[in-house]
C-alpha cells in the first residue's frame, strides 16, 4: 500500500529588507536566488557578483547563512508537526511529511495542505508544496519550478505553487515528464545523458539498468525506484524535544509591545506543532521580550501567560498574548522575543454532546474567562473558593482565577443566594411580618447556623427564604434571643437571588 507524502521546499523569509533596486541572496559568489526587481534588471541565476553590480549597481545582496536556514527549516518542521509527528529534513532545503493518518481528521488531503499552507506563512517563509504516493515522488515534484513546464512540452495540473498526484498511475506519469535533472544523483552525468538523447526521467528509466547500474552507480537506481514505488522508503523522522523553548529576532528595534504580535505568533505557530506531537495542552508559559544589550542593559520583560483551562488551541492563545502585549509599556526597544513552556499536561480530547448547550461549552466559558483576564488583570476577575465556616460571611472568599486556592467545602444542596451582601441590612417590621419593599413572606423551612464560638464573633441564625409582591426572593435570617430578650427579635436581609 502506497501511503500519500507531502513534500515541501522552504525559500527565503517573506519579511527580508527590500531595496530599491532588487535583493539577491548569494551562495558563495553565485547567483543563488534573485527578487523580480533584480531579474527585471537583467541579473540571472549563475551571474558572478561583478556581473550583477554591472547591471544594478545599487542591488544589496545578503550572504547566505547555512546556520540561519537549517534553524528556520526546523522550525518550520516543528510547526508542521501538529499535522503529523512523521516529519523528515531532506537535501535541498525540503522537507517530507506522512499525512496519511492525519487526513480524516483534518478533512481530507486539500484541507490539510490548507492547513498547512497557513502554518508556513504564519512562520514568514515562502514554500513550494506537492503532495504524491511516495516521500521521494512528492520531493521531486516539489523541486520544480512554479511553471509546471517539463522537457516534452506537456504541463502538470498545478494550483500557485502547489501540484497534488494522488495516484499511482498519475504518479508514474507525472514523474516521466519531468527533466531528468531533477534527480541530483543524475547531474554529475548530465552530457552523458545529454548524448544518449535523454529528456525525460522517463527516457533514463528506458534505458538498461545494468548499464545505468555501472556508469552512475546504485544510488541513482535507488532514488527513481523509490520515487516510483517500487522500493521502500526510509526515512530519519525528526525528534520531539522534551521540552519547549524557541526564541525569533526581531528585523528591527521595536517600541510598541503590540507591534512584537507578528513574530510572536510565529512561536506560537511552533508551540502548537510541538503541543500537538507530544499530546499536550499547556498551562502555563512565559514570553520574553529582550532588550538591546551593551552598558546599558535592561532586564528581559517577562509576560506570564497562565490559563484556567489547558489549551493548544493557536488562535485562542494569539488572542490572550495581543490582550497581554496591549496593556505592556515598554522600558526600552525590544530586539528579540522568547517563548518557553513552564507547565502543560496530557491533553484531553473535547467530548461533544448530542445536543449543544445553550449558551456554549465549558470551554467556550473559560476561553471568555482567560480573555477577561488578560484584558482586565489578574486582579479583576475573581471565582468563588468558600471557606469552611457554617457562617456565611465568613465562609463567602473571592479570589482570581488563577489562584491556587479551591474550595474547602462542596457546593450545599439547600438554597443559596447570588449575592451576599457584605453586611447584613437590618428589616423593619409590619404586621409581624418582616419588610423590604413590601412584606416578605417565608417561603422556606427555617436553616439554623450556629457558630463562632471559637473566635469571639458568635452566631445564632434561622435563614429564610422570602418572597416579596413582585416575586423577587431574598435571604434573610432572624436572630435566635437570648433569656434576656426573649421578646426583642430582629430581621436582616443577607442575600439576594438572581
Amino acid at each position: 500500500m502506497h501511503l500519500p507524502r507531502l513534500s515541501l521546499e522552504v525559500f527565503r523569509p517573506r519579511w527580508s529588507p527590500r531595496p530599491e533596486h532588487g535583493c539577491v541572496v548569494l551562495e558563495k559568489d553565485k547567483v543563488f536566488i534573485a527578487d523580480p526587481m533584480a531579474r527585471e534588471a537583467g541579473v540571472r541565476v549563475g551571474m558572478k557578483r561583478g556581473g550583477v553590480l554591472t547591471l544594478s549597481p545599487h542591488t544589496l545582496m545578503h550572504e547566505r547563512d547555512p546556520l540561519r536556514e537549517n534553524l528556520m527549516l526546523r522550525e518550520v518542521a516543528f510547526a508542521l508537526m501538529r499535522f503529523s509527528p512523521m516529519v523528515a529534513l531532506c537535501e535541498e532545503a525540503t522537507l517530507v511529511m506522512d499525512v496519511t493518518a492525519s487526513l480524516r481528521l483534518f478533512g481530507g488531503i486539500v484541507r490539510v495542505c490548507h492547513h498547512i499552507r497557513e502554518v508556513v506563512d504564519a512562520i514568514g517563509v515562502t514554500a513550494r508544496m506537492s503532495t504524491a504516493p511516495t516521500g521521494q515522488g512528492a520531493w521531486l515534484l516539489a523541486k520544480q519550478r512554479r511553471t509546471g513546464g517539463t522537457a516534452a512540452g506537456t504541463q502538470t495540473a498545478q494550483t500557485g505553487r502547489r501540484q497534488r498526484v494522488l495516484k499511482m498511475t498519475s504518479l508514474e506519469r507525472t514523474l516521466g515528464g519531468l527533466p531528468f535533472l531533477a534527480a541530483p544523483e543524475v547531474r554529475a552525468f548530465t552530457d552523458w545523458f545529454t548524448g544518449l538523447g535523454c529528456k525525460t526521467l522517463s527516457d533514463i528509466r528506458r534505458l538498461p539498468r545494468a548499464g545505468l547500474k555501472r556508469r552512475c552507480g546504485v544510488a541513482l537506481l535507488d532514488t527513481l525506484d523509490r520515487a516510483y514505488g517500487l522500493a521502500p522508503e526510509l526515512y530519519e523522522w525528526l525528534a520531539v524535544p522534551p521540552t519547549f523553548s524557541a526564541r525569533v529576532e526581531l528585523p528591527d528595534r521595536v517600541e510598541h509591545a503590540d507591534a512584537i504580535l507578528f513574530c510572536a505568533r510565529r512561536l506560537i505557530v511552533q508551540l502548537c506543532g510541538w503541543l500537538g506531537a507530544q499530546q499536550l495542552a499547556l498551562t502555563h508559559a512565559s514570553i520574553a521580550l529582550e532588550h538591546e544589550r551593551g552598558r546599558a542593559a535592561i532586564a528581559p520583560t517577562v509576560i506570564d501567560l497562565a490559563l484556567a483551562e489547558p489549551t493548544w488551541r493557536e488562535d485562542h492563545l494569539v488572542r490572550l498574548l495581543k490582550e497581554r502585549l496591549g496593556r505592556t509599556e515598554l522600558t526600552a526597544a525590544v530586539i528579540a522575543v522568547r517563548l518557553s513552556v513552564t507547565q502543560a499536561q496530557p491533553a484531553q480530547p473535547s467530548t461533544e454532546a448530542l445536543f449543544p448547550e445553550p449558551g456554549g461549552s465549558a470551554d467556550d466559558h473559560n476561553r471568555l474567562l482567560e480573555l477577561l483576564v488578560a484584558r482586565l488583570g489578574v486582579d479583576n476577575v475573581l471565582r468563588p473558593a468558600p471557606r469552611a465556616d457554617h457562617r456565611p460571611e465568613h465562609a463567602n472568599r473571592w479570589v482570581p482565577m488563577h489562584d491556587p486556592r479551591r474550595a474547602e467545602v462542596p457546593p450545599s444542596d439547600l438554597p443559596r443566594p447570588t449575592w451576599l451582601l457584605e453586611k447584613p441590612l437590618p428589616l423593619m417590621m409590619k404586621s409581624n411580618r418582616p419588610f423590604y419593599s413590601s412584606p416578605l413572606k417565608l417561603v422556606s423551612t427555617g436553616e439554623r447556623i450556629e457558630g463562632g464560638w471559637f473566635d469571639g464573633a458568635s452566631a445564632s441564625r434561622d435563614y429564610f427564604v422570602a418572597q416579596a409582591s413582585d416575586q423577587s426572593c431574598y435571604w434573610i435570617f432572624r436572630e435566635r434571643p437570648s433569656s434576656a430578650d426573649a421578646d426583642d427579635t430582629r430581621w436582616f436581609l443577607h442575600g439576594l437571588f438572581g
